[in-house]
């Protein structure tokens, strides 16, 4: 699997420095990640803060409950207050405290493990730091990475930010309940999201009206009989 952190936007340029070289030294602790994962599918859900990614962790956990074991590993550069959220719901979750850091790095989630119990665990989703530009740059070992999009943050932000979507396989459009309030347009959104990335799926989702969750569900679901399908 080529890293998601040596994929490139059309048009730009990399230099070999030394940012490059530790996004060489990321990527070989996230292989090391995937290699300790083999049976259990890892989801990247990266966003701008606010977008609601804790919630849709909260509810997706209510939904999958009885279908796949899940847990979380959540990134935030102060306080444990998402993984109390998880907690309070039911969901196994740990709390990476980054100290300030705006993202989450491969070697962050490779000492985590060792602190959160995996035996059973079909799906584990790394809630990354509220951020659209650093976590891009940086592979944590996850076999999908999705970037939420809330309604609130306008429509413009896929060119504005195109490493993040060039990196995902899905962009989620959350807070759809609000969309008839807001100045958004999800085919707006959706267009510009694959001019970056042709191969980017799209689902609309309001995590508290539950419309979209269903499909979320499902294509988690399916994710995981991939993953399992080829160790079969």
């Amino acid at each position: 699997m080529k890293p998601k952190s040596n994929q490139a936007a059309v048009g730009s340029i990399q230099c070999d420095n030394t940012t490059l070289n530790l996004l060489k030294v990321n990527d070989f602790v996230a292989k090391a990640i995937r290699d300790r994962l083999p049976n259990i599918l890892v989801i990247n859900v990266c966003s701008s803060p606010g977008s609601g990614k804790t919630t849709l962790m909260q509810e997706t956990g209510k939904r999958l409950k009885g279908k796949l074991n899940m847990a979380v590993l959540v990134g935030d550069p102060e306080t444990e207050r998402d993984a109390i959220r998880m907690r309070e719901v039911g969901i196994n979750a740990l709390q990476i405290v980054t100290g300030g850091m705006c993202h989450i790095e491969a070697q962050m989630i490779y000492q985590a493990l060792d602190h959160i119990d995996l035996t059973g665990v079909d799906l584990l989703f790394i809630e990354n730091v509220g951020n659209l530009v650093c976590p891009a740059a940086f592979d944590l070992g996850e076999d999908y990475r999705v970037t939420v999009l809330a309604s609130t943050e306008g429509d413009d932000k896929p060119k504005k930010y195109p490493r993040m979507f060039l990196t995902s396989e899905l962009m989620i459009v959350s807070k759809a309940d609000l969309l008839p309030y807001v100045p958004f347009s999800v085919e707006a959104v959706t267009k510009d999201a694959r001019d970056v990335n042709p191969d980017i799926q799209v689902l609309t989702i309001s995590s508290l009206k539950g419309d979209g969750m269903d499909e979320w569900c499902e294509w988690l679901i399916s994710k995981v009989e991939e993953k399992k399908g080829v160790l079969a």
